[in-house]
């Protein structure tokens, strides 16, 4: 597989590479010259859809991704994905959430951002029960008949609440979503059970972020052995704590081994099996550096049998889990798979 095997994006006609270049650290841990970089490199391999969001570094990101697409002049050949929902101020309460106003605004502030005209797939970066799903519809599909927004999705959304959005959709004549953004890697299968039947039912692209859990799958993490300095792991807080446990390196162990016997990095190795199943569309990629870009790009050339996907299993079963990701950091009260 390269970069180039390109898949429809769920039920629209747009193509899509089948790894997606995720921008969380710009502007965060990647400085603009090396974000411009890998941005470029992202693109020269094949890659053309580019995800971002305005709370990461408070539209730093954004800044980031828009500077190098005005640079490149590539602009136009990327599927350029942003998210609102996160607070974008320290004490007003109204700038953050899924509200109209809130969406609207920050739909403003993300073009402007990107230095661009229109976003390709603008998401729900986090669901929110206290306000009505038809009242982010209408603002979402406003923006859409506006021309400034082409296809909305939804991200970290339960199956039951893309069903519940699907069905106000439907009931109210508005733009659908089209995607869903969930956590999903060999330590965490758990959307195997609900929300991966519902994009299949209803032709969603699934474009699961963290396929290396958060670094834990990179393969710098040991058991009993003290952890690199620069990783997020060295601090462990009270919420990478509930990750860093023997269960998770039992699994971890075991896919080593794996990787070991077809002679890649586990971060490769844990990269190409989300890459290899069946309904995901494209995992997103989140290089901190050019050099992990590189390491990302090369899981593309990793294969399995079907002896692989079934040893897979007895390791770690479908719609398990051993390190719940997003429980770990968002809370699990309304969110189950």
């Amino acid at each position: 597989m390269t970069t180039t095997d390109y898949r429809f994006f769920g039920r629209t006609g747009v193509k899509v590479s089948p790894l997606t270049l995720g921008c969380m650290t710009f502007g965060w841990r990647t400085e603009l010259p090396e974000s411009i970089r890998i941005i470029d490199r992202a693109l020269e391999a094949g890659i053309n859809i580019i995800d971002t969001a305005n709370v990461y570094s408070r539209g730093r990101s954004e800044e980031f991704t828009g500077e190098a697409l005005k640079k490149n002049g590539r602009r136009g050949e990327v599927f350029l994905c942003t998210k609102v929902h996160g607070g974008m101020h320290d004490t007003d309460p109204n700038m953050q959430g899924n509200s109209r106003r809130h969406i609207i605004e920050q739909c403003e502030a993300s073009l402007r951002r990107l230095q661009t005209d229109y976003i390709d797939l603008y998401q729900i970066h986090r669901p929110q029960p206290e306000v009505a799903i038809d009242e982010t519809l209408r603002a979402l599909d406003d923006l859409v008949r506006a021309g400034k927004v082409r296809y909305i999705g939804s991200t970290t959304f339960a199956g039951w609440q893309v069903v519940e959005s699907l069905w106000a959709s439907k009931e109210l004549g508005l733009n659908r979503f089209v995607s869903e953004q969930p956590p999903y890697n060999l330590l965490d299968r758990r959307i195997e059970n609900e929300l991966v039947p519902v994009a299949k039912t209803f032709g969603l692209a699934l474009i699961p972020w963290s396929p290396i859990a958060g670094g834990l799958l990179s393969g710098k993490y040991h058991r009993d052995q003290p952890n690199p300095t620069d990783s997020r792991y060295t601090t462990r807080d009270q919420f990478l704590s509930r990750r860093y446990i023997d269960r998770t390196f039992d699994v971890i162990e075991h896919l080593t081994v794996m990787a070991q016997e077809k002679s890649v990095p586990l971060s490769q190795f844990a990269l190409a099996w989300t890459v290899h199943q069946p309904t995901i569309t494209s995992p997103i990629i989140g290089p901190r550096t050019l050099d992990q870009l590189e390491d990302n790009l090369r899981a593309l050339e990793v294969n399995f049998t079907p002896d692989d996907f079934k040893r897979i299993d007895a390791i770690i079963a479908p719609g398990s889990y051993v390190s719940p990701f997003y429980e770990a950091n968002f809370g699990a009260s309304q969110h189950r798979w």
